[in-house]
């Protein structure tokens, strides 16, 4: 009885944060579209992907189970949209930035080179010292012990979804606003079964459905919040932009391959997450040649 009780408390005190987020972040975008439409752009994109994140939690209430199998193919699905959004949208764009800043071929490729490093050590940092859990791999960083798991998972999800809404803002930000759609839509339409797998993860390992759905739709808004932080960095500064991009790149490639890749093949489907992965790079692919 206590356990349920307090399992409705929790959420029930994640739907009101929720609510306030929300009401916090309308009032954020009216004063962004005065001062700084693209970055106003960037809390609707980023908005656009956690709504889409919320999407995907939604079959749980009525879906009783999702196959392993099936889960694999949905996480690469959204590596293969990631990949392609980190070189399509970011990296070249990128290059192409540094180049118009007065860069050649080697200063423009160590430029964004650095930068992707840097941003996928920056993520790496947050992996070692910042305590999560993986869905499958378990929990990880320093004194996860003396952390409840629902809050491991929250932080394994913050450290997932802070490189896509980077990603969204420099986009708009640093592009144009047809790139900058493109790569928040091919987020936000892998974003749609990242929700679905986050929320059966959750059931799969003894919580509620109802606050399953709850937290895998919670798990959304960091994501409108890190855009708003992107395009406003990259707004400050034209000379910021290449370095922008590279960031958002590098820690996007970094949460491919430290963490979707390896969640996706530890349960020995391999050939399924593969093809995930390679429609969902194709996809992005299109959606960036089509309205980039």
């Amino acid at each position: 009885m206590r356990s349920s009780f307090h399992k409705t408390f929790i959420a029930l005190a994640l739907l009101v944060a929720a609510i306030v987020l929300l009401a916090a972040l309308w009032l954020l975008w009216r004063w962004l579209d005065r001062v700084d439409p693209m970055a106003g752009m960037a809390l609707i994109g980023g908005l656009a992907a956690a709504g889409a994140t919320a999407l995907g939690t939604l079959p749980i209430l009525t879906v009783r189970a999702l196959s392993t199998r099936t889960q694999d193919a949905l996480l690469g699905f959204g590596a293969g949209v990631m990949l392609a959004a980190s070189a399509f949208s970011l990296t070249m764009p990128g290059l192409e930035a540094a180049a118009d800043l007065g860069h050649g071929p080697w200063g423009a490729g160590l430029i964004v080179g650095s930068a992707i490093l840097l941003g996928a050590l920056v993520l790496l940092g947050f992996e070692r010292f910042l305590p999560h859990e993986h869905f499958v791999k378990g929990r990880e960083g320093v004194e996860s012990t003396r952390l409840r798991r629902t809050w491991l998972f929250v932080f394994a999800i913050a450290l997932h979804n802070v490189p896509e809404g980077l990603a969204i803002g420099v986009g708009y930000a640093g592009t144009d606003v047809l790139r900058g759609t493109a790569l928040a839509t091919g987020i936000a339409i892998q974003d749609i079964p990242e929700g679905l797998v986050v929320a059966v993860a959750l059931m799969a390992v003894g919580y509620e459905r109802r606050f399953s759905v709850l937290l895998g739709m919670a798990s959304g808004l960091v994501e409108p919040i890190a855009a708003v932080l992107g395009a406003l960095a990259v707004g400050w500064s034209a000379a910021l932009l290449p370095w922008g991009l590279g960031f958002a790149a590098g820690a996007m490639l970094f949460v491919i391959s430290h963490e979707i890749i390896p969640e996706s093949h530890r349960a020995g489907h391999e050939a399924l997450a593969t093809c995930g992965l390679m429609i969902g790079f194709v996809v992005m692919m299109l959606l960036d040649t089509a309205l980039g």
